[in-house]
């Protein structure tokens, strides 16, 4: 089944109904005052469904991805004053963080996403330089980055937040080779990946079916996660998510050895070397 564009851009609503959700709650690990209303009556319906359906577990990992990679990019930011938000669907990042002066944050996703986000924040300021690119990721998006503003001399932090689940594993390559292409040593690439053991843990069933009934399937997975940047030189630490998860308190297993067969996921943090 081929992945419907549509499909994968609505699960923004829905991940932004998980941040408003969670935004709301006396223990949240983070506040996002834009979620509610980029996430609008049909991002909350399908967190609804989704809820029903298989229950509050697989909506954690969001929560915790966001607070990670908040974290993450904050940190980047302090040495990469560019910011890439690859398929950025209803991130509002640019509004909610406090970076650093001069930052400028670049949101990349399909022209009817960028749209929508730019109607609902129209009255907002975000806390940087934001300029927001509808282009999608088959086309030739690195001349739209440049054509906005992009110095590709300069380095940068990327993230790619749940989205190579959606890409079958050419599609992931590519990707990877296009950004590392627009990387100069110091660059710092963030991204999160399913193992293919979660893609199998009986738990996710009802979860993925969904997905794929939607037009959306989840095509990726790999443990080896590091794998995806290794042959470009770049230095990878790789978190288990359920690390930061059992520390924050907000995850349904402890942390298990590497080496034993469970569900994982997986969030990635490289820099590219210097020569």
């Amino acid at each position: 089944m081929e992945t419907r564009p549509d499909s994968v851009a609505d699960t923004g609503l829905l991940v932004a109904a998980i941040r408003a959700r969670e935004s709301v709650r006396d223990d949240r690990l983070f506040t996002d005052p834009f979620a509610d209303k980029l996430a609008a009556e049909a991002g909350h319906r399908m967190l609804d469904a989704a809820l029903a359906t298989s229950g509050e577990r697989t909506t954690l990992q969001i929560v915790v991805r966001t607070r990670f990679w908040d974290d993450a990019l904050l940190d980047a930011a302090s040495s990469c004053r560019q910011v890439v938000l690859v398929a950025a669907g209803m991130d509002a990042r640019a509004y909610r963080l406090t970076w650093p002066a001069g930052t400028s944050v670049f949101e990349l996703d399909q022209p009817p996403v960028i749209a929508a986000k730019n109607a609902v924040l129209a009255d907002d300021v975000p806390q940087c330089a934001r300029a927001p690119i509808g282009m999608d990721l088959a086309d030739n998006w690195p001349k739209a980055l440049r054509s906005a503003g992009f110095d590709a001399t300069t380095p940068t932090a990327w993230l790619i937040e749940g989205l190579l689940q959606y890409l079958d594993e050419d599609a992931v390559h590519r990707l990877v080779e296009r950004i590392d292409a627009l990387s100069v040593p110091g660059s710092v690439l963030c991204y999160d990946v399913v193992g293919k053991s979660l893609l199998a843990a009986p738990f996710m069933a009802g979860l993925l079916k969904s997905m794929a009934d939607n037009g959306a399937p989840w095509l990726f997975g790999t443990d080896d996660p590091a794998e995806l940047v290794r042959p470009y030189g770049w230095s990878a630490t790789v978190t288990d998510i359920a690390e930061p998860g059992n520390q924050w308190g907000r995850w349904y297993a402890p942390v298990t050895p590497n080496e034993s067969e469970t569900a994982r996921g997986y969030f990635v943090v490289a820099t590219k070397r210097r020569a």
